[in-house]
């Protein structure tokens, strides 16, 4: 699928900066986005400008995307993005006495929908942190069914639901999963649409809210989200286990967003049909949670009973690590301190990070690009100037692989020096620990039993 030049090498430098950002990112069922023809990608929010940025990394093909018409005020970034295919739109909240724009916005669309093109859209019209997705607008069903029905439902137009997953969307090298849905043709929710608009366009609308639902983890109620996490936590690691649970073979993110979505199931349906047990597996959870806050331990020190032997080996394996990875993290450290810092700046100043998380990923990767590109710009002319150009080659090369390597020691030290502290609360107060293991013990037993009893009643039903 060949691409215009411009959006080529954007998107090639927009992959290179999501690939800094985030550790991994997982296409799920890319065989399911249409090689050619009219396609609309619809999907959820969770992560402001940073998922158009995703889903144009993940998806082969040039994707138009719609933006508001702020970020177009600016007039050199308004050729760019116009080069890369965004289109502005007036929102209400951007001028609600210019909503004649809307309308252009959309025939804007159809223009580049009729030459076969595709066109992203988030229906819920909000970027969020809710493991939830919100009410998803008609504007997608409405723009689909309008542009097939100039065409006496001959165009081909596709909708393309899209789940976009992250494991922690404020955490630098964290995972995105991409789960792309099967294809919705506009066509097939036309029948009467001259006489019953309305109706066919929330048909299509209910399909579209369906399709990403099953693409994401949704919680309907926000109040469960912690026991969800809680006996994900538990028991995701038996789930994975078990080959009976997954009938085809799938991706890491992919199986464990599937499990996780088993288990926020049976968590709704215990809330549902046995509100006192479930009230009484939450209580025992939170007097868990609060003794592993009140002796700082991690849930994986419970795991494994702590080995003297073992612990004298691990203790000089990482210690010998520590030193021999000394130097590389230090240079790595020294070149990107500034930059960091003033990514730090930037996350601070222009991401409400306490209140909404999804704006922390967008505001890093701006803030990267500039000041680490400027900042190692600068340390590449001083270097060169300097030395030769082969010694510099070499230093350039090494500034962003050092830079990694630099943040993972950082990251290795804190869990080297929590594992420590996880030893010597294991050791020093045993019974303690082994009331928690116990406790622990209890849960997850419980949250297999019922796992056994739903799986039980769903056969039953058959």
């Amino acid at each position: 699928m060949k691409v215009p030049g411009l959006y080529g090498f954007m998107r090639a430098f927009i992959r290179l900066a999501l690939g800094f950002y985030f550790r991994r990112i997982e296409r799920f069922h890319p065989e399911r986005i249409p090689e050619h023809g009219p396609v609309l990608f619809t999907s959820n929010h969770p992560n402001s400008l940073t998922d158009s940025f995703v889903i144009g990394a993940a998806v082969p093909r040039k994707v138009n995307f719609v933006a508001t018409v702020q970020l177009f005020r600016f007039k050199p970034l308004k050729w760019l993005l116009t080069s890369c295919g965004v289109i502005p739109i007036n929102r209400v909240k951007d001028d609600p006495r210019s909503m004649r724009s809307v309308a252009d916005t959309f025939e804007a669309c159809y223009q580049v929908l009729e030459q076969g093109e595709a066109i992203g859209i988030f229906p819920e019209g909000i970027t969020h942190d809710d493991p939830q997705l919100k009410t998803v607008k008609t504007g997608a069903a409405h723009m689909a069914l309008e542009l097939e029905h100039r065409h006496a439902g001959k165009l081909g137009l596709q909708i393309v639901p899209v789940g976009l997953n992250l494991s922690a969307k404020e955490k630098y090298r964290s995972e995105v999963l991409v789960n792309f849905g099967q294809p919705i043709r506009a066509a097939d929710f036309l029948e009467g649409y001259a006489t019953r608009k309305k109706e066919c366009i929330h048909e299509l609308n209910d399909r579209i809210e369906q399709s990403i639902q099953q693409l994401i983890l949704h919680i309907p109620q926000l109040e469960h989200v912690r026991v969800v996490d809680a006996v994900k936590r538990l028991y995701l690691d038996r789930l994975l286990v078990a080959s009976n649970v997954i009938s085809e073979p799938v991706m890491l993110r992919a199986e464990e967003l599937r499990l996780t979505q088993r288990i926020a199931d049976a968590v709704e349906y215990i809330y549902r049909t046995q509100p006192v047990r479930a009230a009484a597996f939450a209580q025992k959870l939170n007097l868990y949670e609060m003794d592993l806050a009140r002796l700082k331990l991690s849930e994986e020190s419970l795991m494994h009973e702590p080995q003297k032997r073992k612990l004298a080996w691990l203790s000089f394996y990482w210690a010998s690590l520590a030193i021999l990875g000394l130097p590389i993290a230090a240079f790595g450290w020294l070149h990107r301190l500034i930059p960091f810092l003033t990514v730090k700046w930037a996350i601070h100043r222009f991401a409400n990070t306490k209140q909404h998380k999804a704006q922390t990923s967008t505001a890093a990767i701006v803030a990267g690009l500039v000041s680490f590109g400027i900042c190692y710009t600068i340390y590449i002319f001083i270097f060169r100037n300097l030395f030769s150009w082969h010694a510099t080659l070499w230093y350039a090369l090494s500034l962003p692989v050092t830079g990694i390597i630099a943040h993972y020691y950082i990251r290795k030290l804190r869990r080297l020096g929590a594992g420590v502290w996880d030893t010597v609360i294991l050791l020093r107060a045993p019974s303690a620990t082994h009331r928690l293991r116990n406790l622990r013990s209890e849960l997850a037993s419980e949250t297999e039993a019922t796992q056994l009893e739903i799986n039980q009643s769903r056969d039953l039903s058959r």
